[in-house]
């Protein structure tokens, strides 16, 4: 169930920052919260999809960390379920998986995850992660980096996607992905570029999760904004 408010640790330079671990397995979930607690986050915990979903309501977390493979309810199903809730659709959630399990890592990108980070957990890399998204949401000075083309308003500083003034939300994958092809309109990306550059090292995904997100994202800004070249990858199409 969920960590007591009196144990969880005083904020620090992530302020207000709230993290739901969620594992199965209790050697793993003190690791993090160990290192989470270290570096100011508020944390809660649970160690199964059902008292996610329970603790979740009571923690209101901004950031999840999810395990994959857990008894009574799995992490995708657990996703799903959050992101049926209008509270939980902008919750950041990161999946924790081993490299060995057999899941459809399509399957959890359309139940709504945001990323993966293979097990064993490196606490550094998680850290570090953790501590982009941070900076990126605390920093309100930070200059305004927009790309126009093609119709397509891309603000790469606050998230947004905007189509003749009209704003469309995209999560973050799909937006990493949409600004990454748009800033180079001329080239052409491989999948496995795109998994480099948007999912990076740390990440085990497969190949087809870029055409998943390519989809999703033609879905919602259009067709024609996203060419394919047959036998080699992606373009923005820039006409």
């Amino acid at each position: 169930m969920a960590t007591p408010a009196n144990q969880r640790s005083a904020p620090a330079k992530s302020a207000a920052y709230k993290i739901l671990v969620v594992d199965d397995d209790p050697d793993i979930v003190e690791l993090l919260e160990f290192n989470l607690k270290k570096e100011g986050y508020f944390t809660a915990s649970a160690g199964d999809g059902r008292q996610a979903l329970a603790a979740a309501q009571e923690f209101n977390p901004d950031i999840i960390l999810l395990d994959v493979m857990m008894p009574h309810l799995d992490g995708i199903a657990t996703c799903r379920l959050l992101r049926e809730q209008p509270k939980f659709k902008d919750t950041y959630i990161l999946f924790l998986t081993a490299r060995a399990e057999e899941f459809s890592e399509v399957a959890a990108f359309e139940a709504g995850a945001d990323d993966f980070l293979a097990k064993p957990i490196k606490p550094r890399a998680l850290l570090s992660r953790l501590a982009a998204i941070v900076r990126r949401d605390q920093d309100p000075h930070a200059a305004v980096e927009a790309i126009d083309i093609n119709g397509l308003r891309i603000d790469r500083t606050a998230f947004a996607v905007y189509q003749e003034g009209r704003k469309i939300t995209l999560p973050k994958k799909e937006f990493e992905l949409l600004a990454f092809l748009a800033a180079a309109p001329h080239k052409v990306f491989s999948r496995d570029e795109l998994l480099q550059n948007i999912w990076g090292n740390d990440v085990f995904v497969l190949a087809r999760t870029v055409d998943v997100h390519v989809r999703k994202v033609r879905e919602k800004v259009g067709d024609h904004h996203i060419q394919t070249i047959k036998g080699v990858g992606y373009k923005f199409n820039a006409d």
